[in-house]
């Protein structure tokens, strides 16, 4: 079995009982400017156990649709956020 992408975010919402909110940050280079910008993008990722809180640095693997706007789950917990 292939394995999806993997995205690495802080989560800032955990919303209903088994989803949370991550923003995932990149770095590119401007076109124009050639300045380093950073882009952000949110995405929903599944938690089945709910152990997820605000502010936790997590990584999250792609998998096929939950919802209309979910196709993530939790990989792993890198960090814990103050509560």
């Amino acid at each position: 079995m292939s394995q999806g992408r993997v995205i690495q975010g802080k989560v800032v919402a955990v919303a209903g009982s088994k989803t949370a909110t991550i923003v995932v940050e990149r770095k590119v280079m401007h076109p124009r400017y050639h300045k380093t910008v950073k882009r952000f993008k949110k995405y929903l990722i599944h938690d089945e156990k709910s152990e997820l809180n605000v502010n936790d640095v997590v990584t999250a693997i792609e998998c096929r649709p939950l919802s209309k706007r979910k196709s993530f789950r939790l990989n792993s917990i890198i960090t814990t956020g103050v509560k």
